[in-house]
């Protein structure tokens, strides 16, 4: 990390995002009947799988996860890399008719999210698709916008959000960094 660095989210205050937001999809839903919790790669995944633990933990039900790759439904994926990494989709319920909650790490553009969607309508078509992020760094693109919210920022066109989790070997935090 550069020494231009600020944390905007520390460990706990993660932890208390995350629950607020599965909290708050229970609230929106009623009933987790039909809900499916499905995590974009890389950060997405584990972020999703926590909210998934919070809502087992409030509710006593497993509802249905899944992991998404979109890199190859990117409308920039030939500009981003020659050679991109792709990761396994794993939709093992059935999509279609289900509501589902796409979770992913950083909200910024909307060209992740759009890119998810049309990833998802190739498994079926859903009841209802609704947006959980961690954060919302703003400067939209696409008229996109999450549904539920960890937190709102807004970055500097020279700076970038990281997402830093303990499942990738480090700690948890979300830290503003200075692009060099």
């Amino acid at each position: 990390m550069s020494n231009e660095s600020r944390i905007i989210l520390t460990a706990q205050e993660m932890e208390l995002a995350l629950k607020r937001i599965a909290l708050q999809i229970l609230e929106h839903n009623h009933s987790v009947a039909d809900l499916a919790i499905v995590g974009i790669h890389t950060c997405g995944v584990d972020l999703a799988e926590r909210i998934r633990k919070i809502i087992r933990e409030q509710e006593g039900v497993d509802i249905p996860f899944g992991s998404l790759d979109i890199t190859l439904y990117r409308d920039d994926w030939s500009i981003i890399s020659q050679n991109p990494v792709v990761r396994t989709t794993d939709l093992s319920f059935t999509v279609e008719g289900s509501r589902l909650i796409l979770v992913d790490d950083v909200l910024f553009t909307g060209r992740t999210i759009r890119a998810a969607m049309d990833a998802i309508m190739d498994y079926g078509r859903p009841h209802s698709i609704q947006l959980a992020v961690l954060v919302d760094r703003s400067g939209r693109e696409l008229p996109i916008q999450a549904d539920y919210t960890g937190m709102q920022t807004t970055v500097l066109p020279h700076e970038r959000i990281q997402v830093l989790l303990k499942e990738h070997g480090g700690h948890d935090q979300v830290v503003i960094q200075r692009n060099s």
